[in-house]
């Protein structure tokens, strides 16, 4: 993976004339890649696959006659290739798909225009306010328009749990399992009663991860300072060094062919995941159909991805632009994009519709849907960070170490504060 340089490496590497270079897979100039002419203007989308609907890209030029809106699909590392284009002032699209770390941005936001300006607030009450949040500055620019969100829930094996004479209801069984240490003691009470190659769960990051998700805060407060070293970072991290103490994890890496055997062979019983961990539960284990079950997540609602449309200040028409982003994305076109591509809305008034709402055979006959709405309506609303992609694999790193090498839990915390110092203080960002 290409090395995710920071904005002063970019900005230096533009004033020697190399980012240039780094620009030749989308042509080389010093232009925009938007403009105007025959009486439309032309207007560049980034995107990642499946980001969109690409059946509603499709009506945009004929919704809007002045517009000629030019969909490009990016691929490999997004963000720097985004933020290249930034420091080289060239071929800058006029609409840029965002991920869900947007707070990595705000250090560049004098590169968006404030959608506040564009009528964004006209239409905020359409979406879930934690959302809306993420998407501001903490100076208070709104660089980031809601696209999908990802809401968690606890998924579990229905088959394996009855086996064990373990409630197997999603209510029942949530009502068992409100908090982590219930549901350890599920865990241990499991391990007595099943084959010890049967888990509780996948892998030590993941139980860390949800547990900080279940939050309100993560490593950097919004003026930059360095938090990671607070209670709530710690006790995410005792939650999941526990689990591990405990041995309720099969530590089967998440999107690895491993996690993929473990699912479908049973070799962990349950799992938190968002809501589009549902297809690729599907594709890791389709032998697996009618056996998994979805309920809310011990601990709390939490969110984990999730998508943002940006206008940047290079756009020749920032109201037409904000007009299409506003339309692609209010929530007849975000239930659409569900149907369609599984992109989960962050627009509550559909969630109730029956296209989201139907028995699930691969979930035995369930209907999830409830169980995630409910989630993605109690999200606390969070602030990552801007250094969240320089910080988070740190920990992972560390608590993989704990999980598969057997370091010493305290000596990998200290090493993994030591090594986050270091990193932030050679990027100019330790407060």
């Amino acid at each position: 993976m290409p090395k995710v340089l920071s904005r002063r490496d970019f900005l230096a590497r533009a004033a020697a004339g190399l980012v240039g270079c780094a620009l030749a897979s989308m042509g080389c100039g010093t232009q925009t890649q938007g403009g105007t002419g025959g009486g439309r203007t032309t207007l560049n989308l980034w995107y990642w696959n499946r980001s969109i609907d690409d059946n509603i890209l499709a009506q945009v030029n004929k919704r809007f006659p002045k517009a000629n809106l030019v969909p490009q699909k990016i691929g490999g590392d997004y963000r720097s290739k985004l933020l290249i284009t930034f420091a080289g002032k060239s071929y800058v699209p006029d609409i840029a798909g965002i991920n869900v770390d947007i707070a990595t941005y705000f250090p560049d936001a004098d590169q968006f225009v404030d959608l506040q300006s564009v009528g964004a607030n006209e239409v905020k009450s359409d979406y879930l306010e934690w959302k809306w949040l993420q998407g501001i500055t903490p100076e208070g620019k709104m660089i980031g328009f809601p696209m999908d969100i990802g809401p968690i829930a606890l998924f579990y094996r229905e088959d394996i749990l009855r086996k064990a004479g373990v409630p197997t209801d999603p209510d029942q069984l949530y009502e068992r399992i409100k908090t982590w240490e219930e549901y350890f003691e599920l865990g241990e009470f499991l391990k007595s009663k099943l084959p010890q190659r049967v888990s509780l769960a996948d892998e030590i990051t993941q139980i860390f991860q949800h547990v900080m998700a279940q939050g309100a805060d993560w490593y950097q407060d919004k003026s930059g300072h360095f938090i990671g070293d607070q209670a709530h970072v710690k006790r995410a991290w005792d939650l999941a060094v526990t689990a591990h103490r405990k041995g309720l994890l099969a530590n089967s890496a998440r999107y690895s062919t491993d996690w993929n055997a473990s699912a479908d062979t049973g070799r962990f019983i349950t799992f938190h995941g968002a809501v589009w961990m549902k297809l690729i539960l599907k594709d890791a284990a389709p032998d697996t159909t009618g056996l998994w079950r979805v309920c809310p997540a011990p601990g709390g609602a939490g969110n984990s991805g999730g998508s943002f449309l940006s206008i940047t200040r290079y756009c020749d028409d920032p109201q037409l632009a904000f007009d299409i982003i506003s339309w692609v994305q209010n929530p007849e076109n975000q239930l659409k994009a569900y149907v369609e591509i599984d992109l989960y809305p962050s627009t509550p008034s559909i969630y109730n519709r029956p296209e989201m709402n139907h028995p699930e055979e691969f979930f035995g006959g369930q209907n999830t849907n409830p169980i995630f709405s409910e989630s993605a309506r109690q999200v606390k609303p969070f602030y990552l960070g801007t250094e969240y992609n320089i910080i988070n694999p740190i920990y992972a790193k560390e608590l993989t170490n704990v999980a598969t090498q057997g370091k010493d839990p305290e000596r990998a915390w200290e090493d993994a504060l030591h090594e986050i110092q270091k990193r932030l203080q050679l990027r100019g960002a330790w407060k």
